[in-house]
């Protein structure tokens, strides 16, 4: 079912919010200038002029959309992982006010029971019923032994009388039959306009009962109300003669009137309406000169509280010129909200203006963009929540969202190939942390094929392509690392870490008793051809290596290679196989790679990403090289894990983003995922299904992320891992028993015959059992089965701890 906007803004494909200036956006929002390449001569930038902003709701002064975007309302309440632009939370779910069926049984039997009984007071059969007529009016109104009127008296006291048991009788229906209660539950969900006009309506119709001759074409008889009061006030007053009055018919017409519009203006909450409409009409023309009205975004409320209305005031000329985007304002409002700003930082602003702060790279937008943000929030759209029974009420209809407080507790996304991995979920995040880089809170690394749609190399500063030889970097396999222990055990893990039955902290010992000393001699560690050389272990080639260690070198190092040359050549050592590993990236492709100082490209380590907002996108080798590929995405995925945790006092967002995860997960990255949360980092693993890791690593792998994501195609074996990490809910189940009736009687046995006949269906009773029990979220059955095309089940964590319940989200709209 489709909210047309009702819970969020109506342009859901996100052209409400700024889009980058050129092809192949659909509405180019804010046309950025080129930044320059460096200061002009003969001083910095100049400011741009100090132009008082029109308000961007003054008459003839259309909003800019980076205006409109930035004073968009977000509301703070809303659930974790909702898309937070425009939303507006729904309302209650229907079946929580669901009427009771007693409540409607209560409302018809009092009704017809008042309908017999003012019947039979017409007709006079009613026992006792004129005994109190009698009891409170003077004896000679009647005529003796009755209650005949002798003269107009007792005639108008019949007429007051009927009117006070009508009323008494109406109150009595109206309570028994809830009738106050009905009426607020079917106006519960209106608008207050909408609930008001229906009260009037409702009234109207109450009052064609009262006054039927002042509507044409009514012809039915008045309810005994005007006739009642007037015969009262002419017994009060002494005569018909108080009726010839206009000023006193009209007052007594004007309060009957009143008497019955006031419980349908309660029930509409006129006043409340009307007071608030006139609040808002007092309070309109002095809103501008309201100092405690809140100041919207796009104004720079921050600068003006802080007292620096010039730097406010040009930031939002900016803005509502143009000259602004939707990276712009996140970067600079990021510095401006920082623990630094001071004098400094608003000379800044005065001096570069939009392109204060601006990203190393000179780039203020990407080339091009798929996917909906909210750079405000950090918030990449990735698809709507069906509008089903199974998802929280909260959620349904709602757009869901990703952003660095979820990421940060690592994304796991798996789904067969063309089920929408790459193009609705890896590229959308990619785009994400790319475009918060160039704000300055986010450093990214995406790794995938050439193949995969991650955007095109400008949109990245760094781009590692082992193996293609026009690639600008190289990567390095020691992470820049100068200890050869760590470096080691890196590299372990990148080499042999899916091996089963070898373990990566043995293969990490003979990898630094050979890079340990080989770095002693030669000052750096070795290159992939003289690594595999030392672990093929030939004895002539360690023994060269011992011989040209320094004699005053450390004597730690001597002794890590000689028990190398000892242990070479046995049946436990495990060089052989770190040797067979390593011959993966020895081949003729990769010949001016992985630290082959051939002074073609350059090194780039990822430890660089902890310490700056860098977007890297690194390809890997495919077409004869999978292996290669694989082992270097285990290496990867070690050393952004090991400088994610090394880090300390980062201010940005890390992030690592494997869209094809199959083979790099192992027991020490999963361990290692655990204790990212608190570092402001996380990773992002795409998987075509889960066998494409070790049966024993499904639940840990699974337990260890936060997200995760399981797209419509995946298997029942897959499924059983999402379904055993979502657990179990209690939900409330009705069983219904049909129970054969059997008839004692004979004429009661021939009837049930009969109708047995008719009908073919014994007569049975039904037998209606109510009861809680558990039941999967989602099971393995119906995450096989039960998925659309394009849909999937997400469920998110943040790093504070809130989470999602698995929804089921419609990720193409």
């Amino acid at each position: 079912m489709e909210t047309d906007g009702t819970y969020e803004s109506r342009d859901t494909t996100g052209s409400a919010v700024p889009r980058p200036a050129g092809p192949p956006t659909v509405v180019p929002a804010h046309a950025v200038p080129p930044p320059p390449a460096g200061p002009p001569q003969g001083g910095a930038r100049p400011a741009p002029p100090l132009v008082p902003p029109r308000p961007s709701g003054a008459p003839g002064a259309p909003a800019s959309p980076v205006a409109a975007w930035l004073d968009a309302p977000r509301p703070e309440t809303a659930p974790p992982g909702v898309w937070r632009f425009r939303h507006v939370p729904p309302p209650p779910p229907r079946e929580a006010r669901r009427l009771a069926p007693v409540t409607v049984v209560g409302l018809l039997i009092p009704l017809v029971v008042g309908l017999l009984l003012w019947s039979a007071w017409r007709r006079g059969v009613v026992p006792y019923q004129w005994i109190p007529l009698a009891t409170f009016t003077p004896g000679d109104w009647w005529y003796a032994g009755g209650t005949s009127p002798r003269d107009w008296h007792g005639a108008e006291a019949h007429v007051v009388y009927d009117g006070v048991f009508f009323a008494g009788l109406l109150y009595a229906i109206a309570r028994l039959g809830a009738w106050a209660e009905l009426a607020r539950h079917l106006l519960a969900d209106r608008r207050p306009t909408a609930r008001a006009a229906l009260a009037a309506g409702a009234a109207l119709i109450a009052l064609t009962f009262v006054w039927p001759d002042a509507f044409p074409g009514v012809g039915w008889e008045p309810l005994p109300v005007v006739g009642p009061v007037l015969s009262l006030v002419v017994l009060v007053g002494g005569g018909y003669d108080v009726l010839a009055s206009p000023f006193l018919v009209y007052t007594v017409y004007t309060v009957i009137t009143a008497a019955v519009v006031w419980p349908f203006a309660r029930l509409g909450e006129w006043p409340e309406l009307i007071r608030a409409r006139l609040r808002a009409r007092a309070a309109a023309p002095a809103a501008p000169l309201d100092a405690a009205a809140p100041v919207p975004l796009s104004q720079w409320p921050e600068l003006r509280a802080a007292g620096e209305r010039r730097a406010a005031d040009l930031l939002a000329a900016e803005v509502h010129a143009g000259r602004m985007n939707d990276v712009d304002c996140a970067r600079v409002r990021r510095h401006l909200d920082g623990p630094g700003r001071g004098a400094t930082t608003v000379d800044t602003v005065l001096r570069q203006g939009a392109a204060a702060w601006a990203h190393p790279s000179g780039a203020r937008d990407l080339p091009v963009r798929a996917a909906t943000h909210d750079l405000l929030l950090g918030q990449v759209r990735i698809g709507r929540c069906v509008a089903e029974e199974r998802n929280p009420a909260p959620y349904r209809g709602a757009g869901l969202a990703l952003d660095p407080a979820a990421l940060g507790t690592s994304l796991l996304v798996v789904g067969p190939s063309g089920a929408g991995k790459t193009a609705r979920l890896t590229r959308p995040v990619v785009e994400s942390l790319t475009l918060q880089a160039l704000t300055g809170g986010c450093a990214v690394v995406a790794v995938g094929a050439a193949d995969a749609q991650l955007g095109p190399d400008d949109a990245y500063d760094v781009v590692v392509r082992p193996g293609d030889p026009t690639s600008p970097y190289d990567l390095d396999l020691y992470a820049g690392l100068t200890d050869p222990d760590e470096a080691a055990a890196l590299l372990a893990e990148g080499l042999v870490g899916d091996v089963e039955h070898l373990d990566a902290r043995r293969a990490a010992t003979v990898l630094a008793q050979l890079i340990g000393p080989y770095r002693a001699v030669h000052g750096r560690f070795p290159s992939v051809p003289a690594l595999r050389e030392l672990l093929e272990g030939d004895p002539a080639t360690l023994a060269a290596l011992l011989d040209r260690m320094p004699s005053d070198g450390p004597a730690a190092m001597r002794r890590e290679l000689e028990a190398r040359i000892r242990q070479a050549g046995t049946a436990a050592d495990a060089g052989p196989l770190l040797a067979d590993r390593v011959a993966l990236l020895d081949r003729p492709v990769f010949a001016e790679f992985f630290g082959a100082d051939t002074g073609g490209v350059r090194p780039f380590s990822l430890k660089s990403v902890a310490h700056h907002p860098l977007r890297v996108r690194v390809t890997l080798p495919e077409r004869g090289h999978e292996e290669a590929s694989r082992l270097l995405a285990r290496l990867l995925l070690a050393q952004f894990l090991a400088a994610a945790r090394n880090a300390g006092g980062r201010g940005h967002f890390v992030c690592l983003v494997l869209d094809d995860a199959t083979g790099a997960v192992t027991p020490g990255t999963v361990r290692s995922l655990q204790r990212l949360r608190p570092q402001n980092a996380g990773v992002v693993l795409g998987l075509r299904t889960l066998g494409e890791v070790p049966e024993s690593l499904h639940g840990p792998l699974l337990g260890s992320v936060g997200c995760r994501v399981a797209l419509a195609g995946i298997t029942t074996w897959d499924g059983r891992g999402f379904a055993e990490t979502w657990g179990k809910e209690w939900v409330e189940t009705t069983e219904v028993a049909h129970h054969t009736v059997f008839a004692n009687q004979p004429m009661t046995r021939f009837i049930h015959a009969l109708r047995k006949k008719v009908t073919g269906k014994a007569v049975t009773t039904d037998a209606v059992t109510t009861r809680k029990v558990e039941r999967e979220r989602w099971s393995a059955s119906e995450l096989a089965h039960s998925l659309p095309p394009g849909h999937a089940v997400v469920s998110l964590t943040t790093v504070r701890g809130a989470h999602t319940p698995p929804v089921l989200v419609d990720l193409r709209s």
